[in-house]
């Protein structure tokens, strides 16, 4: 299964239809990594799920690569996907129930079937 990153220029159009999501309980995903390197899709996918995790309940493996991404990412780029969450009613519900913030956020990625993973961590 092909993941497509969210990058902060594509994270604003990608959660604006996420208003008409449902939220789905967070189980770690098992076995899809997120991709290594950050892509802007050519057209936005309609979300139509939310799955919020720690990174710390990620697998070894996975959590590693989340880490890479998120080292390479300016500041800036981090400050407009949150704006984005923000913007974006059902997401920033689904993760508030789950205890996080927008500030918590370090990363999103929605998949072909519109399934949108929101990974976060709880700032110290």
């Amino acid at each position: 299964m092909r993941m497509t990153t969210i990058a902060a220029a594509g994270a604003a159009l990608l959660l604006a239809g996420a208003a008409n999501a449902q939220t789905r309980p967070a189980d770690p995903p098992a076995s899809a990594p997120p991709a290594t390197a950050p892509q802007t899709p050519s057209t936005a996918p309609t979300i139509k799920s939310i799955n919020v995790v720690e990174l710390d309940a990620l697998p070894e493996a996975t959590r590693a690569q989340v880490n890479q991404v998120v080292a390479t990412r300016t500041a800036n780029e981090l400050q407009q996907l949150q704006k984005a969450i923000e913007a974006a009613p059902a997401v920033k519900s689904a993760i508030e129930a789950k205890g996080f913030s927008t500030r918590d956020v370090v990363m999103a990625e929605v998949n072909d079937e519109g399934e949108l993973t929101v990974v976060t961590r709880r700032l110290g």
